[in-house]
């Protein structure tokens, strides 16, 4: 979730206007998950949807800087400082085997039981034909090794 801007905020950097319209669309899907009714869903799903959401406005920016390299170095700063998108989920994807990652929280080894990572990053060639979803964030499977 973003800073909320006050008046003594830092004012966003030039080019701000190419990545405005999205993250408010996103803003605006997280609130209505917000209001959402959750009764109906285990404990662990109530946070999927926040994840995907988290990744996708991530990935976005993610695309826009290191691939297209549409927005500046200064933008991309200002949107990890001011919380628009997850850094240390974005320095994950430029490292080798994490391209796909879904969340960090997928390998994390102290947070599963035998020590080891998610289900999601077994490669979907060694599960068979076993469609197994993540306790973590509902990820199908992430292992860089699918495409």
């Amino acid at each position: 979730m973003p800073r909320i801007r006050t008046m003594n905020s830092r004012k966003p950097p030039e080019g701000w206007h190419k990545v405005e319209s999205f993250l408010e669309e996103m803003n605006k899907k997280m609130r209505s998950l917000e209001n959402e009714d959750t009764s109906k869903k285990r404990k662990n799903e109530i946070l999927w949807p926040i994840f995907q959401i988290n990744h996708k406005t991530s990935r976005y920016i993610y695309e826009l800087y290191y691939k297209r390299k549409e927005i500046s170095r200064e933008l991309y700063d200002y949107l990890v400082q001011e919380k628009y998108v997850d850094g240390a989920l974005i320095s994950k994807w430029r490292k080798q085997g994490y391209e796909n990652l879904c969340c960090l929280k997928c390998i994390q080894v102290s947070d599963s039981n035998f020590s080891n990572t998610c289900i999601c990053r077994v490669p979907k060639s060694d599960l068979g034909n076993k469609v197994l979803q993540c306790v973590n964030c509902g990820c199908r499977g992430c292992a860089s090794g699918d495409n």
